[in-house]
């Protein structure tokens, strides 16, 4: 698949340098009048350029399904192609990707009608579905997941009573194993709907919370709560989770991004084969990419 991006990147930028490449599908250097390279470089009357080029992306990244290393090797070409990229290609991959999650966070009924507005943008949005965290505590690195699950029946269990109300996703864990630990590290991360106008915000600002000094948001970089701290971590999250008690931390950006990790009981045999699963119509596949 990387393959097919590359070369599809290579089909878009031609054989000279980036910049000069780009210039002519967006209309030549900035105050050339249009002129410095091939393309549409001549301006059309009547026809936003801006536009069609847009819309011309749109098409090349859905024959990729939306590849995101892709995304990401085209964002770097140059700055115009990584404002295109960040205004308007990586909330089509969202919406490709998450149809029913992004409807549900952006409040809409109907994906296809236009997805709202995202807390975060949709750049971040993109990471959280793609980027697993790792375990900054255990010495797990963050990495690329091709495969992920979000659901809202997971986000109840890391919601306290007082904030019943709220609407929260999250992932499934991403395990690691941990040298010299007998057990393993779980990586997990989600994202509220409306966190400006959440229940969790309300308490929070509300009780005077502090922003933990040291940590960051993964995908926003905004400063985040401890929701343990806060006393806003609730057990049922570690039972979702398979945690041990008390081995389990998360963190919540003011943007409403959630980060965190844990470590993971060991199950027997039985519990295994017995263990909650997700109500088929609650599950969201965050995407899936070949490599």
């Amino acid at each position: 698949m990387m393959a097919d991006g590359e070369r599809s990147v290579r089909l878009l930028c031609g054989n000279a340098d980036a910049d000069a490449a780009v210039a002519g599908p967006w209309g030549g250097g900035e105050g050339d009048g249009g002129g410095g390279g091939g393309g549409i470089a001549v301006p059309i009357r009547g026809v936003n350029a801006g536009i069609m080029d847009e819309q011309v992306l749109s098409l090349v990244f859905r024959a990729l399904n939306w590849d995101p290393q892709a995304l990401c090797v085209v964002a770097r070409v140059s700055r115009r192609l990584r404002a295109v990229v960040e205004r308007v290609l990586w909330r089509e991959l969202c919406v490709s990707r998450a149809p029913r999650m992004v409807a549900a966070l952006s409040g809409t009924s109907e994906v296809v009608a236009g997805p709202g507005r995202i807390g975060g943008g949709w750049p971040a949005l993109a990471k959280l579905l793609f980027f697993c965290c790792g375990a900054a505590g255990a010495a797990v690195p963050g990495h690329f997941a091709p495969v992920s699950r979000f659901s809202k029946t997971s986000g109840r269990s890391f919601l306290s009573r007082r904030c019943a109300g709220d609407l929260l996703y999250v992932s499934d864990p991403c395990e690691h194993a941990v040298a010299g630990a007998a057990d393993d590290v779980g990586a997990y991360r989600g994202v509220f709907r409306g966190f400006m106008r959440s229940l969790t915000r309300a308490f929070l600002v509300g009780h005077r919370a502090p922003l933990e000094p040291r940590v960051r948001c993964p995908y926003c970089g905004a400063r985040v709560w401890s929701m343990t701290a806060a006393g806003l971590a609730p057990r049922s999250a570690c039972r979702r989770l398979g945690a041990n008690e008390g081995r389990l931390q998360y963190f919540v950006c003011v943007s409403g991004h959630l980060h965190g990790s844990c470590w993971l009981a060991r199950l027997s045999s039985s519990e295994g084969e017995h263990g909650a699963d997700f109500d088929s119509d609650d599950k969201e596949d965050g995407g899936h990419v070949k490599l």
